[in-house]
């Protein structure tokens, strides 16, 4: 890979994280009553991502709606099957509870992750669906159609579900 690949690929993480922190601090200075905070820092979030995209079409990291759909399975399986897991087990031997749990949220979410993105690959020449999927605030779980009366990973309540049209 070459020296310009290698700082792409820096540069996409760099933006990726930077459009997240801006967004949760958007979040926060809404919550605290500083509306032109959080629209300032939801503006540069927005930015971010004109940035990342740019930066990933640069690397040719976007390929066919089949090709990024086995990506999509191929990263989330990586992350449920070996990512994950030693991070969940070195936050609790260290003890740390809140990471433990975000990790653990996140692992069982990223296999759920994994199978709507296979089941969408088998399927997706012959499927014309128009469904909509829900999100956990939570932990993130995903499902189709309807949003379950309590999420199974967290059991947060279903109302509380974000609507993807």
């Amino acid at each position: 890979m070459s020296n310009t690949d290698n700082n792409l690929k820096e540069a996409f993480a760099g933006e990726s994280q930077a459009n997240r922190k801006y967004l949760a601090f958007a979040k926060k200075a809404d919550q605290e009553g500083f509306p032109q905070a959080a629209r300032l820092f939801r503006a540069a979030a927005e930015a971010e991502t004109v940035h990342a995209h740019a930066h990933l079409r640069a690397l040719k990291g976007i390929g066919s709606t089949k090709d990024n759909l086995l990506e999509a399975v191929n990263g989330e399986t990586h992350e449920f099957k070996s990512m994950y897991p030693p991070m969940i087990e070195t936050a609790k031997a260290e003890g740390n509870k809140q990471a433990e749990i975000s990790f653990s949220y996140a692992n069982a979410v990223e296999q759920i992750h994994a199978g709507l993105f296979q089941k969408l690959l088998d399927t997706l020449d012959s499927a014309h669906e128009n469904s909509p999927y829900f999100v956990c605030p939570v932990c993130g779980f995903t499902s189709e159609n309807a949003a379950p009366d309590t999420c199974p990973v967290c059991s947060a309540k279903g109302e509380k579900f974000i609507k993807i049209d």
